[in-house]
């Protein structure tokens, strides 16, 4: 019965979390359907009086470059012409940073900069993400080998060799549809060719601008055959910007006429027949590439990353199984060595935490090849700098296990006769492995998630392989969630065998 005096309380509201949850996802979901319109991007240009273009300062001679003299100024055919540029639309030009790799997704997101210059091909790929103006440049493939190669003459002499190229470059999308060459990509213009230079590579495939600039003057290089597969270099403005489109266009027919852009060519060596073939192009029909999930094509792209995950894989094993041992053995110097021997293993340990994984892999990589002859694999350097620079942690992991065994039992061990060494294998490490393990099971998986960075030195691995797959599709989010779930399931699985193993050293049963 119902007490009549009890305070009358209201009903609860059933599922309320549920609906609520539901509300705000409905919420979201309409946001991300339906985007807030925007200005017309041309306006936005106009009013502010500067017009922000996109590119990598790392792109090298002769695109965007620092002179020797003077590192706070950039100076390339492109700088010129993005200045002669904006000047025709009667506003300032400002230069924005950005990684090269992501300057579509970023002209994309409307962010930081209106338009992008920085020797994109005019390519279904590209236009399928982007519009693109009428081309302001005409570039071909070269090929370049080392100098005296007789066997190379083509690029149908790849067969099987080792070439270079930049990612997401029409260089690298010819290679990947010949399919014949073993590609390496690299993430700049630049080491690509000092690794042909020391025999790391057979060959190098990129644009010509770029060959030229590292073939004047090398005796160590030389072209293999003549440019072929033409194309051009067009500036990119957000889908839908027909406005500052037309304008972008209008100004580069006035610089081709007016002379201006041949001005800016002729200094930096670039002016020729080619570029004369500017002045009457004539727009022809390029079906941009329809931009599809990778969920959707899974069976396409799946295998892929799953062949990357390899890499990764044996790249994690290699440097974690060198990073244990060599760990070990810089815990128990710096615990029970001589003073010498525990300082040097003190310094090693200071210098490899102290200093970045990403310097560590180019003195190794780069440096000793450079300064010593000692012309590692990728492979090889990559297991190497992880290796070595995990095993600093490890060794701190070790020697913490070692200090939480009471100094009790050494004590014993030696007041029974025991040697040193053999109350250490036998007594100490045991118990400090066990005490260490959780700690290292967690830089395991952490190595996992690093190996992403050795992707600097021309390893695909499953990072590399989705950034370059993301960039074709234009869909991070598809291809994110496959690689994201295989990275979850290997270091799933090494956790659960790192518990295993926990458990089957673990002498307590109770």
């Amino acid at each position: 019965m119902d007490n009549p005096s009890a305070p009358c309380l209201p009903r609860p509201i059933p599922n309320l979390p549920w609906r609520l949850f539901l509300a705000i996802l409905f919420a979201l979901g309409s946001g991300l359907a339906t985007p807030t319109a925007r200005a017309d991007l041309w306006e936005d240009v106009r009013s502010r009086g500067t017009l922000r273009w996109g590119d990598d300062a790392e792109g090298g001679a002769p695109y965007i470059y620092h002179p020797e003299n003077d590192a706070n100024r950039l100076i390339g055919f492109e700088v010129e012409f993005a200045s002669a540029l904006a000047g025709q639309l009667d506003v300032r030009d400002e230069f924005v940073q950005n990684n090269w790799d992501m300057l579509l997704p970023a002209l994309r997101q409307a962010g930081s900069f209106d338009i992008v210059i920085a020797g994109l091909e005019r390519t279904p790929e590209n236009l399928g993400k982007a519009a693109m103006s009428r081309p302001y440049f005409v570039f071909a493939q070269q090929l370049v080998v080392r100098a005296g190669e007789t066997n190379v003459r083509s690029h149908a002499d790849l067969k099987g060799r080792a070439v270079g190229v930049l990612s997401a470059t029409a260089s690298h999308r010819l290679l990947e549809r010949q399919g014949t060459a073993e590609i390496r990509v690299y993430q700049d213009n630049v080491n690509y060719f000092r690794d042909l230079e020391v025999g790391r590579l057979d060959a190098v495939l990129t644009d010509s601008p770029i060959a030229q600039v590292n073939l004047a003057g090398n005796p160590k290089l030389q072209p293999a055959g003549a440019p072929f597969e033409p194309g051009f270099y067009a500036v990119a403005v957000p889908t839908g910007e027909t406005n500052l489109l037309a304008r972008i266009n209008g100004a580069i027919e006035k610089l081709l006429s007016d002379g201006t852009l041949e001005k800016i060519y002729t200094r930096y060596g670039l002016w020729g027949p080619e570029q004369e073939s500017l002045k009457t192009w004539k727009p022809t029909t390029q079906v941009a590439r329809v931009q599809r999930s990778a969920l959707q094509d899974w069976a396409t792209y799946l295998p892929m990353l799953l062949r990357a995950a390899v890499t990764t894989v044996w790249v994690t094993f290699g440097g974690m199984i060198l990073a244990v041992v060599w760990g070990l053995g810089l815990a128990i110097a710096r615990q029970y060595g001589p003073i010498p021997i525990r300082w040097a293993a003190t310094a090693y340990i200071e210098v490899f935490r102290g200093t970045p994984l990403l310097l560590q892999i180019y003195f190794i990589y780069f440096g000793l090849a450079q300064q010593l002859g000692l012309k590692l694999s990728a492979g090889l350097a990559a297991i190497l700098a992880l290796g070595l620079n995990y095993a600093a942690t490890e060794a701190e992991n070790y020697r913490a296990g070692l200090l939480a065994v009471p100094r009790g039992q050494m004590e014993a061990a030696l007041a029974l006769g025991m040697k040193r060494r053999v109350a250490l294998r036998r007594i100490l490490l045991p118990q400090a492995l066990r005490i260490s393990l959780p700690s290292v099971t967690n830089d395991f998986i952490a190595m996992f998630k690093d190996s992403s960075i050795v992707s600097v030195i021309a390893l695909v691995e499953l990072t590399k392989e989705f950034q370059i797959r993301a960039i074709d599709t234009g869909d991070y989010l598809g291809l994110g969630l496959m690689t994201a779930a295989i990275y979850f399931t290997l270091s799933w699985a090494a956790s659960l065998a790192a518990r295993h193993l926990e458990r089957r050293l673990q002498h307590d049963h109770r």
